[in-house]
């Protein structure tokens, strides 16, 4: 069994609006990471809301997946990865853990999901020699997602006391892509060939 968490829980300061809102060839960006994890083969789609949660969940009430609050959204990450992952059904074999502001096909999800075997901690795509997102990590470490805080690093603390067990996979530039500000949005648009 595949679960995942989309962390939407964030103000999105930089961008001026919800990123799960932002129109993605004409549906909300929310709404097609839901749909693309799900056309990936992933059983469960957990997403955690906090700012502005009722406007976004007005839009993704209709989606393919089970929604949950961070009413602490402002206090850091780390809070949301615990609500995602105290949801995330226990008999789940991994765990992909995805940023709402990170497009990503449902065909190279299907990638990541290949590339990851149960002897792993995690997989990561890489690029350019930079590892991206997202990252799918083992069922095992789900203890350790509910442990994690900001203090401790997050995600990235529970990935780094694992390096030695995480398998990096080559992948295209899509890895890298991260839609923070407007023009970021825009860049991100373009290089998935959507009209503007």
């Amino acid at each position: 069994m595949i679960s995942s968490i989309v962390l939407a829980a964030g103000m999105s300061t930089r961008m001026g609006q919800p990123k799960a809102l932002l129109d993605w060839n004409g549906e909300p960006l929310i709404n097609y990471q839901v749909r693309q994890l799900r056309e990936a083969g992933v059983d469960e789609v957990i997403v955690v809301l906090g700012h502005r949660s009722d406007d976004i969940y007005r839009v993704v009430r209709r989606a393919d997946c089970r929604v949950m609050q961070n009413a602490r959204y402002f206090a850091g990450r780390a809070g949301s990865l615990r609500i995602g992952a105290k949801a995330v059904n226990r008999d789940a074999e991994a765990i992909i853990i995805l940023n709402v502001d990170q497009p990503r096909t449902a065909s190279f999800l299907k990638q990541l999901i290949a590339a990851h075997e149960p002897s792993f901690a995690a997989t990561r795509p890489s690029s350019g020699g930079h590892s991206g997102h997202p990252v799918i990590v083992s069922g095992s470490l789900r203890q350790e997602l509910l442990e994690a805080t900001d203090q401790s690093d997050g995600l990235r603390g529970v990935l780094r006391r694992h390096a030695s067990e995480i398998h990096e996979f080559a992948s295209d530039e899509m890895s890298q892509l991260d839609v923070n500000t407007p023009e970021e949005y825009e860049a991100a648009v373009r290089s998935f060939g959507l009209p503007v």
